[in-house]
């Protein structure tokens, strides 16, 4: 069902400056220029009539610990004022303001959530969010906080909802989410993503299904590099088919446009019909198993023109 103009349940979607200021300069591939391409498209196909605008919200301290470590709160809280350094081994370089931008993402999803149980809107989505590779005790790969892993730990402890998808179509495998919950049996975890082999962070081999009383709940899915659409179409429904066995209770989805031909830093071919593609399925899941309740992170993407088509094309399946 595509449900347009419905503002009983409205698709929410998170747009402001705040979303922006996570970015490392100009010269970083996760640099200032992200969320006005986006913003710019999502203008131009004039979704703003058919959505629910939200503004972005910062996230208490409290709510980050639902995931992180104090220690590790307090390292990023200590270089966001001074800016200097790294808050991992060279890739996600501390700036001033670190901290409020990545409470920000954490923030913006958290809100998502909160509209979503209480049915002020049926889906949101939150473009510059999905920050896959945090660990719970560091920072990895242009991500601070794993807003990801703090909406799990948020909808356990805040809702009582037990049993959710995770999915994740980034060209990187969420290693962050993935780790975490290993052990976890009530996180469904699926992760498209190109072979640990050739792109970082070189895990979620095929073999990593889940460990002890969680072995079998984890489905990752590595992709050659040059992997297109026919290839994307051709697994997806053993995406579909795992899921609906795990029976979730709210579904996720980190739609990294990363994977779209013609990113700097991976070697993926799809086009934004594919996340196009997982967006409305997921969307048709949802409906099916867990009343509509799906919540949609941006993700990664280096190329401004894929993040600009690719996040709209989800934005357009979720309307």
């Amino acid at each position: 069902m595509v449900h347009t103009g419905d503002m009983t349940n409205p698709v929410c979607v998170y747009l402001g400056d705040e979303q922006g200021h996570y970015a490392f300069g100009n010269a970083h591939p996760f640099g200032p220029q992200r969320y006005p391409a986006f913003k710019q498209e999502f203008d131009r196909r004039n979704f703003i009539e058919q959505v629910q605008v939200c503004i972005p919200v910062l996230a208490t301290q409290e709510a980050i610990e639902r995931f992180h470590t104090a220690d590790y709160i307090t390292q990023v809280k200590q270089q966001s004022t001074t800016g200097e350094g790294f808050l991992d081994y060279g890739d996600t370089p501390a700036f001033k303001g670190v901290y409020e931008a990545a409470s920000y993402v954490v923030g913006s999803v958290l809100d998502g959530i909160k509209k979503i149980m209480s049915q002020q809107c049926r889906r949101a989505f939150v473009p510059i969010a999905g920050l896959h590779h945090a660990r719970r005790d560091r920072a990895g790969g242009f991500c601070v906080f794993n807003d990801c892993g703090i909406a799990i730990e948020t909808l356990r402890s805040q809702y009582g909802i037990k049993k959710i998808a995770y999915v994740d179509i980034d060209a990187h495998h969420g290693d962050g989410v993935f780790y975490s919950f290993e052990e976890d049996p009530d996180l469904v975890f699926v992760d498209l993503h190109e072979d640990g082999n050739y792109l970082y962070p070189g895990t979620g081999d095929v073999t990593e299904t889940g460990k002890g009383k969680a072995k079998g709940t984890k489905l990752n899915i590595p992709m050659p590099p040059g992997a297109d659409d026919n290839s994307f179409m051709k697994v997806w429904p053993q995406v579909e088919k795992f899921i609906r066995n795990g029976q979730p209770e709210f579904i996720l989805l980190q739609c990294g446009v990363d994977s779209i031909v013609g990113d700097p830093i991976t070697h993926m071919r799809y086009s934004p019909k594919a996340h196009a593609h997982a967006a409305e399925r997921l969307c048709v899941l949802a409906d099916e198993l867990c009343t509509g309740r799906l919540l949609v992170m941006g993700g990664g993407g280096y190329n401004l023109d894929n993040i600009a088509q690719g996040w709209n094309a989800v934005v357009e399946s979720l309307i």
